[in-house]
């Protein structure tokens, strides 16, 4: 039975991610904004051992108070989950200083705080060969460029020479970081805006639906559960020789080689 942290543990993704691995066997540490929800969460897992703590990433003092919590559950960890929260569409490739520092801070600095956080309670054994993993959940703008996505396409990118560089400086300590990349994938929130957008065009979801995916090769979404897979697998002996990857999760939509 391993040790994970999952944050950003109370959306689609993270709900369903968590799941997974509890229906797995493995204890979780649940970390997001909102306890309630977390707690709500913890409450419907399998298992009577799983922690949470919340943390926003926007704030330094959060994530300092949650390096503080973490720490103080002495746990090790065998690998972590870390959801940076998502830069809203824009296509201002040019937006005015404060919003790129408010963007960084919520979506980068903050996350990485709390991956350091997160890896100072990984201490895998070299000698037997045992293994952290790390899997950071991304999208596809880290890939190709897309439109109305100007902000995103530089975060995401950065994220990759992050885990990149993540990946040469912790592979000696046996400490594996991959990048999940996602495209369309139907969380509740995704599903409701997709819905808003059929019923003002006067269609039904499944039209809207199956038009919208039409430049998908496997010409559909992914599903959370879908994702569960993938990160369980990125958290299993499958990824015991991959580190430093950026992995496509998108039906096959990136057109890059």
């Amino acid at each position: 039975m391993s040790t994970f942290l999952i944050t950003g543990a109370s959306g689609g993704i993270g709900s369903a991610v968590s799941q997974r691995l509890a229906n797995s066997g493995h204890q979780l540490v649940l970390a997001a904004r909102d306890i309630d929800r977390l707690s709500s969460l913890q409450r419907s897992l399998p298992g009577e051992v799983h922690r949470v703590i919340a943390v926003d990433m926007a704030s330094d003092q959060s994530v300092a108070t949650f390096s503080e919590r973490l720490e103080s559950l002495d746990v090790k960890l065998d690998g972590a989950v870390l959801m940076p929260p998502q830069p809203h569409a824009a296509n201002d490739p040019l937006p005015d200083p404060e919003v790129w520092r408010t963007l960084f801070q919520a979506s980068f600095i903050g996350p990485l705080a709390t991956l350091k956080a997160a890896i100072s309670r990984m201490r895998p054994d070299v000698a037997s060969g045992q293994r952290a993993k790390i899997v950071i959940i991304s999208g596809i703008s880290s890939a190709q460029v897309l439109g109305h996505y100007a902000t995103s396409n530089v975060i995401r990118t950065a994220w990759l020479g992050e885990a990149k560089t993540l990946a040469f400086a912790l592979g000696a300590r046996n400490i594996h970081i991959n990048t999940l990349s996602l495209g369309g994938t139907l969380t509740p929130v995704y599903r409701d805006s997709i819905a808003r957008r059929a019923a003002a065009a006067g269609q039904s979801f499944d039209d809207w639906l199956n038009t919208e995916t039409d430049n998908v090769p496997l010409r559909k979404y992914g599903e959370p559960s879908e994702v569960a897979v993938a990160v369980e697998g990125l958290l299993s002996s499958f990824s015991d020789h991959m580190t430093g990857l950026n992995i496509l999760h998108d039906g096959g939509f990136t057109r890059a080689y």
